[in-house]
């Protein structure tokens, strides 16, 4: 319990990473089982609460829907209630928003490209490797690179 204790005092970890940080440490499956149910007992872990941080966190960062589902599913936050707050988080209309927060920055080094196919590529690349879906970054291009 002192070793979940210091795990968790440095930042939130879901269930997963706590039962993976306690799994590394060699700690009995039994124990680390009793652990992480009295952990969870005394709120000292909330997957819950871990993903609204963890989302939070990476909207601040201008990540897109993509990108922060896949790294919810890193943490082992999956599930229902999880998706649930992810749609209140992730709205299309912040989405887009970022995606073209993000876009405006990445003009200032694309006008360097003269060539409309390739900027058009190289922005693209961008967005789709920052997490936003296809076609919100197909809509912003259209918008933008002509």
């Amino acid at each position: 319990m002192n070793t979940a204790v210091r795990i968790l005092t440095n930042r939130d970890h879901s269930k997963y990473e706590l039962k993976q940080k306690l799994q590394q440490r060699s700690i009995e499956s039994e124990v680390i089982v009793a652990v992480v149910t009295e952990c969870e007992r005394l709120n000292y872990i909330n997957d819950e609460r871990t993903a609204r941080l963890y989302i939070s966190q990476l909207n601040r960062k201008c990540f897109g829907k993509r990108h922060i589902k896949m790294a919810l599913k890193k943490k082992g936050l999956r599930g229902a209630a999880i998706e649930n707050i992810l749609l209140q988080k992730c709205s299309e209309v912040e989405e887009r928003q970022k995606a073209a927060r993000l876009l405006e920055k990445k003009m200032k080094t694309a006008h360097q490209e003269k060539e409309a196919g390739k900027k058009r590529d190289n922005i693209y690349r961008f967005l789709y490797s920052r997490g936003f879906s296809k076609d919100v970054i197909t809509d912003l291009i259209r918008d933008v690179v002509k």
